[in-house]
């Protein structure tokens, strides 16, 4: 049985999560006029913090948005790929190796140059490539 004073309180609780849900709420939709006005960097292209120089080229960026081309025998390859080079993850989608390959696919680009990618850029494309398998892209 409740007290007063209990009421009371789980009133408070109820406003303090009214109020919070409100705030994230006004939060994500601000995030999502700001994309709609284009302010939000598209999360598929990886901006390069130094130019990357490959046989004759210049690269600024990484752009991933070729992986909604990709299918499913895009992905058993690159499965028989890795395993032929001695490769084998419990879950391969979340290795360095797969995403380079997705990328490689999915932004054209040689594997050779993928190879050359500074850390934070390499983990980028992972997380990108991974948060785009898992549907939260």
């Amino acid at each position: 049985m409740l007290t007063e004073s209990g009421v009371q309180c789980r009133k408070d609780k109820v406003k303090n999560m009214d109020k919070m849900e409100k705030e994230q709420g006004e939060v994500v939709e601000v995030e999502e006029q700001e994309a709609l006005n284009g302010t939000v960097e598209d999360y598929l292209i990886i901006k390069l913090k130094k130019p990357l120089k490959f046989e004759g080229n210049v690269y600024n960026e990484i752009d991933l948005n070729g992986l909604e081309n990709i299918k499913a025998g895009d992905m058993v390859s690159i499965n028989r790929r890795m395993a032929r080079s001695g490769n084998v993850a419990v879950m391969p989608e979340l290795t360095l190796e797969y995403a380079l390959n997705m990328a490689n696919l999915a932004a054209g680009l040689p594997l050779e140059l993928l190879d050359q990618l500074p850390p934070y850029a390499a983990i980028a494309v992972k997380e990108r490539v991974a948060s785009f398998l898992y549907g939260r892209v």
